[in-house]
């Protein structure tokens, strides 16, 4: 298990801390304008629907990237990064279908990338500050599957996505803080 994601250099709490800030700030504003767009699937909601998973896959590359530079093996990036670039796509041809078929797509990517968040967590304990990231993978495999069942309700809205974000983005800021932390100790 520790070939999936290695990282045992100084400079990957840091980039770590400062993306999980960013993805804070980013699953904020971005909650805060699909709850504007979340009743209608127009152009505005459907950029959003994009730009996520597409901020997730960036995000992904810079992790790997870092984990990269100091020697860490980063397979369950990279698995992220292809199951966030599916989801981008999925979730454009899902657009076309309505918003069931575009809680059904979110909800297999928040199934299969919670997975993912909670492999990657568990491996890099060791830095400190993962708990967040560990329940955050767990709360995102459960909320898929709560993703598919309101696919099926006489309303569906993607309200409750913006819920997902932001309360992913709260797990990415105490992290954020945690690793601030676990860095201030090993300086």
């Amino acid at each position: 298990m520790d070939t999936l994601v290695s990282t045992t250099s100084a400079g990957v709490p840091v980039t770590l801390r400062k993306l999980y800030f960013v993805r804070f700030a980013f699953a904020a504003v971005w909650a805060a304008l699909l709850l504007a767009t979340a009743d209608t699937l127009g152009p505005p909601s459907v950029t959003l629907l994009l730009i996520y998973p597409l901020f997730d896959v960036a995000a992904a590359v810079v992790d790997v990237r870092a984990a990269r530079a100091h020697g860490g093996a980063a397979a369950a990036l990279y698995t992220n990064i292809a199951i966030s670039s599916l989801a981008a796509v999925g979730l454009a041809v899902a657009a076309t279908s309505g918003i069931p078929a575009v809680l059904r797509i979110w909800g297999a990517w928040a199934i299969a990338s919670g997975i993912v968040q909670l492999v990657a967590g568990a491996v890099r304990r060791h830095l400190g500050g993962q708990w967040a990231m560990i329940i955050s993978g767990a709360i995102s495999t459960l909320a898929g599957a709560s993703f598919f069942a309101s696919a099926q309700s006489d309303d569906p809205t993607l309200s409750n996505l913006a819920g997902y974000a932001l309360l992913g983005g709260v797990f990415f800021l105490v992290s954020a803080v945690r690793l601030n932390q676990a860095v201030r100790r090993n300086a």
